[in-house]
């Protein structure tokens, strides 16, 4: 009886493994090769059905007049970089919660950032400096890459309850698949800083901005050592070095 649920389970990760490797393309834009199940249609259609849900989160779209300074941004970064090259629609939101200091991408180009962030910053240069990161998450298809990697980890854990009949061994699946997870997400947000700094400087604003929007980051988590293999994002002083290295490369 053991033999043959291990069988089946076999059968349901090696489908799992197939599909999910099966589904690989070159990202035009970053010419890296990645595991999608999502055309850019469905990544667009679906970041539009999300918004409002995720702006509800963050205390609804502000009314305030610097939503306009921060679309004008946006949509400077997406017409003058190679952002205006790929197949996403761009919308650029500022959410009213004035505590939380955060911004984030949907898939497709629905991009937010808080009234909390943007009133810790100083200049044109550092929102331009948050939103091409934002973009970059976009370009670089990261929430696509997540979903079919969260798919085929769902696939998995149904195969080891299958075959090993036991929920605690699956409890031991689940953490490890998100161990994997945390660590692409580190690695998404260096990606999203490299093509900021680049989609900042085609836009003819200053990439150096970056560095002083870090810093803004690093003060809201209030100086927490949290230890970075246990995070989702790296620390932002790791990643002021990982900017200036990439700054000193680039034309000035």
């Amino acid at each position: 009886m053991a033999a043959a649920r291990w069988v089946i389970a076999l059968l349901i990760g090696a489908f799992g493994l197939i599909s999910y490797c099966s589904t690989t393309s070159e990202n035009p834009i970053t010419g890296e090769k990645q595991r999608v199940r999502l055309s850019a249609e469905e990544e667009i259609a679906l970041g539009r059905q999300l918004a409002p849900q995720m702006a509800a989160q963050f205390g609804g779209v502000s009314s305030s007049a610097m939503r306009e300074r921060v679309r004008q941004v946006g949509a400077r970064i997406v017409a003058q970089s190679s952002a205006s090259k790929a197949p996403y629609k761009y919308s650029f939101h500022l959410l009213a919660d004035r505590k939380t200091v955060n911004a984030f991408a949907l898939p497709g180009g629905q991009i937010f950032i808080t009234e909390a962030l943007l009133g810790s910053l100083e200049t044109e240069d550092e929102l331009a400096a948050v939103l091409g990161h934002e973009v970059g998450h976009v370009l670089a298809r990261h929430s696509a890459e997540h979903l079919a990697k969260q798919q085929l980890t769902q696939q998995l854990i149904g195969a080891v309850i299958v075959g090993s009949g036991s929920y605690d061994t699956a409890q031991l699946a689940q953490l490890a698949g998100s161990l994997i997870t945390m660590k692409h997400g580190r690695d998404d947000e260096l990606e999203s800083d490299a093509l900021g700094l680049r989609l900042v400087r085609e836009a003819g604003y200053d990439p150096r901005a970056m560095i002083r929007v870090m810093q803004v980051l690093e003060k809201a988590s209030g100086g927490s050592r949290q230890p970075e293999f246990a995070s989702t994002h790296p620390s932002p002083a790791n990643r002021i070095e990982r900017i200036r290295e990439q700054l000193a490369k680039q034309p000035q």
